[in-house]
């Protein structure tokens, strides 16, 4: 059974048990601000969950196209992607944990055909602090499950994950209870964070066992569900949402209690070819087939470059295919740099000539099941992606024309020279030194650590901060100096809204007459870019934001509280972070040592004076508050 004959059998199957099918939502959700992409299936269905009446009823399912771009520096190993499809099915205010427990596991060993004895489940622990007890009822449920399949499952208590690489499994243990970081949801994380009003609620996630000699002890610790070795790949995860936190920060029970499901296609296919790769699933395997016939080479000896293309061609073409052009703006610009990065893996493959024409036919193919209601643009899709690779491709041929220039004059190229190449033309290092190497090119011996502090060094031209500022550039701690600190806080976030989510700050000099900010961008801002950035810190010193500090551990600040910052490896171990608006769905969050004003009302109006060039692929904005 394939992917495509999977998600059409769990449709079929959700549909015998009373639900109705409901379409997919696009990529790219209209009207909401507070995400770049859909990352789930769920994301579309929250305003049903959190109370309003759905016109389909009670029972609904989907599959659910998704776009992460939080993994994408991880895709290269079996089983990150960027792109993936999530089936789900949600039960509002109907059905509750016994009746979605079962019917799952009849889908997974009756329907998929997948063994029950490779399937492992784990549970939430409870949480005293908040009076939240063990989730036994769904263990119960479990062991009943099991036991109508001819297997006894014992059940194991681990608690953290970290508890688990030591522990490892025991002989007969197959349903595991983890703390509220592995067995928790809400839109928040953990327990803690999860956000005021909210619906929330235990769940119990569903594992594949790839077998004993997939773990890696030495790199992982023993193997369990939730440990991070290969051994086990989560399938699907049932929310049971059961609860709301109050505004005083406890919770209760809900009185109409929902299911949020979510089964990964892409894991469940690698689950029933039996292969923990998930590149070699139908939906992907034919990408990797053509580019080993076009490149010449092997998977198994280029994993990492045909995984990272066939993950990233698959997403540009869902954009493409709903409507979406790169750009350097928002959407747009991770769209680019999807198509970009899949370009230099295919140069990396020596796969030199537009190859786009070659992969997105089958790409194609591959997503016909999907519905025309999110794939509008399906015909002019390929003409879009080869527009860019053809653009890129120009950049591509500066760079080499650039790097000929430098090499007919110098004989020897240093690391200097190559981060010429990168910096003004867009050149990559990479690159560099493998056209260097076809042309017979001499290196310096240095040239990695020459390129390493030529990049060092601009950044140290590009901090403007001068000698006896205080911390973060400013001039001094006086009030108007304050409020000047707090707005560059807010320039920086309406420049990621509005411009390009990768911008981030490269230098800052705030006085208490005016702020001068430096970030990295490949353009020239457009009148309307800077009206916008002008109007969209003004409305949030209009709506009189709170902004609050508290000091955190530093991987906390990092992985959960997701705060910006660009010295991550020089910070110290406890740090303080400054949150402005709300603080589950914050306007800004930074790393910083302040200080701020309280309310972002008394900052005043806001008024960008002047946009300029700093650096190569640096700008400047001069602004003032009046």
């Amino acid at each position: 059974m394939d992917a495509n004959e999977i998600r059409q059998k769990f449709l079929d199957f959700e549909v015998k048990k009373g639900h109705k099918i409901i379409q997919p939502a696009p990529l790219v959700l209209e009207g909401d601000p507070t995400t770049l992409f859909t990352g789930s299936g769920m994301q579309p269905l929250l305003p049903y969950l959190l109370g309003k009446e759905h016109p389909e009823g009670k029972r609904l399912t989907d599959s659910q196209p998704s776009l992460r771009l939080q993994d994408i520096e991880d895709v290269g190993d079996p089983r990150h992607t960027t792109v993936f499809e999530m089936l789900g099915n949600w039960s509002l205010g109907d059905y509750f944990k016994r009746e979605q427990i079962e019917n799952f596991f009849e889908f997974l060993t009756k329907v998929v055909g997948l063994d029950p004895a490779k399937i492992y489940v784990t549970c939430f622990i409870g949480d005293e602090k908040y009076g939240i007890p063990k989730d036994t009822e769904a263990a119960e449920i479990w062991q009943e499950v099991f036991k109508k399949a001819g297997i006894e499952a014992k059940v194991a208590e681990i608690g953290s994950a970290e508890n688990g690489d030591k522990r490892g499994i025991k002989e007969g243990e197959r349903i595991f209870f983890y703390d509220d970081k592995e067995n928790w949801w809400s839109r928040g994380g953990g327990i803690d964070s999860t956000p005021l009003g909210d619906p929330c609620g235990p769940d119990s996630e569903v594992f594949y066992d790839f077998g004993e000699d997939k773990q890696d002890v030495e790199k992982y610790g023993l193997a369990h569900p939730a440990s991070d070795g290969a051994r086990f790949m989560e399938i699907g995860n049932q929310v049971f949402m059961q609860y709301r936190r109050l505004d005083d920060g406890s919770f209760e029970e809900l009185a109409h209690k929902n299911v949020d499901f979510g089964g990964g296609l892409e894991r469940i296919a690698a689950a029933a070819i039996g292969s923990f790769d998930v590149f070699k699933i139908s939906l992907m395997k034919p990408i990797i087939d053509k580019l080993e016939e076009i490149s010449g080479k092997s998977y198994d000896n280029n994993t990492d470059e045909m995984r990272v293309i066939a993950d990233h061609i698959r997403g540009a073409y869902l954009l493409a295919a709903q409507g979406l052009a790169p750009s350097n703006k928002t959407q747009g610009y991770a769209m680019r740099r999807l198509v970009r990065r899949a370009i230099l893996r295919a140069l990396d493959l020596g796969i030199s000539a537009n190859f786009l024409s070659e992969i997105i036919p089958i790409v194609a193919s591959n997503y016909e099941d999907l519905p025309d209601s999110i794939l509008t643009h399906r015909e002019s899709a390929l003409n879009v992606l080869l527009k860019e690779e053809n653009a890129f491709r120009g950049t591509l041929n500066r760079g080499l024309r650039e790097l000929n220039k430098i090499s007919s004059h110098n004989k020897i190229l240093s690391g200097e020279d190559l981060f010429k190449l990168q910096d003004t033309y867009g050149f990559p290092l990479e690159l560099s030194v493998e056209e260097c190497y076809r042309q017979g090119i001499e290196l310096t011996s240095g040239y990695k650590k020459e390129f390493d502090q030529a990049l060092k060094e601009q950044r140290e031209r590009s901090q403007t901060a001068s000698k006896g500022m205080f911390k973060g550039g400013l001039e001094d701690h006086g009030e108007q100096t304050v409020k000047y600190h707090t707005a560059t806080h807010l320039l920086l976030a309406a420049l990621q809204k509005i411009v390009s989510p990768d911008i981030v700050q490269k230098g800052s000099n705030t006085t208490s007459e005016r702020t001068r900010f430096d970030f990295n961008c490949d353009h020239k801002l457009s009148p309307e870019e800077i009206s916008a950035v002008e109007d969209q810190v003004n409305e949030w010193i209009a709506q009189d934001l709170p902004v609050v500090f508290d000091e955190y551990d530093k991987k906390y600040a990092r992985e959960v509280l997701k705060a910006h910052g660009q010295f991550w490896d020089k910070y110290p171990e406890k740090l303080k972070v400054y949150t402005i608006g709300d603080f589950d769905n914050p306007i800004s969050r930074e790393v910083c040592g302040g200080p701020h004003v309280e309310h972002t009302g008394v900052i005043g109006k806001f008024r960008i004076k002047k946009e300029e060039s700093s650096a190569a692929g640096i700008r400047r904005i001069k602004a003032v508050l009046e």
